[in-house]
C-alpha cells in the first residue's frame, strides 16, 4: 500500500503532564510545517491553538473525559461544548469503560450520543482503549460508535496499559466497514509502524512522533 504523504492522516499530539504554552506553540507551527491534520492538545490549550492555527487548513482536536472516561455524562457533554465554543473542530472521548465491561452497552451509546449532539460540526472519536478489552467487547463497541453520530472510533488513550496494536486495527476497520474511521494510537513511533497501522484499516494516526514519521517518509521517498 502506498501514500501520496502520511502527513494528513497524523494527529500531531501532546497531551503529557505539563505541557506548556511554549510547546504547544512549537506543536502548532510543526503542524502547519508538516500539513497534519490537527493537533491533539488538552482542553486548557484549544484557545491558543485555534488563534495559531486560525487562517491554516490544521484542526484543532482536544480530549475530553480523558485519560480514565470515568467522568459524568453531563462532565463530558459541558466539557465538549466549552471546547467546541473555543475552536476545537474535533474531540476525542473516552467511553466509560466500567459501563462497557458491565455489559450496558446502550448506555455507553447514549452517552456517545450526547458528546456527538453537544460537538455539533465538530468530529467526535470514541476511545474504547482497547487494552482493557476482550475482542467480543471490541467489535459490539466499534458497531456501537458507528451508529452513534461519531466520526471515529479509537483503539487508545496512550495512557492505559498498552497502545494500538495491528490486529486492533484490523478488526476495527473491519466491522466499521468504512461507516466510521478508525484512529490508530498509542506507541506508532516511526514511519514503518505508521504504514503497517494505515495498511491494517487505520484512516488516522495519533502519534507524539509525526515530525519524525514523515522526516523518515520523506528520506525513503528520496525526498
Amino acid at each position: 500500500m502506498s501514500f501520496d504523504h502520511p502527513a494528513p492522516f497524523i494527529d500531531h499530539t501532546l497531551l503529557k503532564p505539563g505541557t506548556t504554552a511554549g510547546q504547544i506553540r512549537e506543536l502548532c507551527e510543526e503542524a502547519v510545517e508538516y500539513g497534519f491534520a490537527s493537533v491533539c492538545i488538552p482542553p486548557s490549550f484549544v484557545a491558543l491553538a485555534s488563534e495559531l492555527l486560525y487562517g491554516s487548513e490544521v484542526m484543532v482536536c482536544t480530549v475530553v473525559g480523558f485519560p480514565l472516561g470515568y467522568a459524568t455524562t453531563g462532565s463530558k457533554v459541558h466539557e465538549t461544548a466549552e471546547a467546541v465554543s473555543l475552536g476545537a473542530s474535533e474531540i476525542d472521548m473516552v467511553i466509560n469503560l466500567g459501563m462497557a465491561l458491565s455489559g450496558d452497552l446502550e448506555g455507553v451509546a447514549q452517552e456517545i450520543r450526547q458528546v456527538v449532539e453537544a460537538a455539533g460540526a465538530a468530529q467526535v472519536k470514541v476511545i474504547i482503549e482497547c487494552c482493557y478489552l476482550p475482542d467480543a467487547l471490541k467489535e459490539a463497541l466499534t458497531e456501537a460508535v458507528a451508529v452513534s453520530g461519531a466520526a471515529f472510533v479509537k483503539t487508545s488513550t496512550g495512557f492505559g496499559s498498552g497502545g494500538a496494536t495491528l490486529d486492533d486495527v484490523a478488526l476495527m476497520a473491519a466491522v466499521a466497514a468504512g461507516r466510521i474511521g478508525v484512529k490508530a494510537a498509542g506507541g506508532i513511533r516511526d514511519w514503518a509502524a505508521c504504514r503497517d497501522y494505515l495498511a491494517a484499516g487505520a484512516t488516522r494516526i495519533g502519534s507524539s512522533a509525526g515530525v519524525a514519521i514523515v522526516d523518515e517518509w520523506r528520506r525513503e521517498a528520496g525526498l
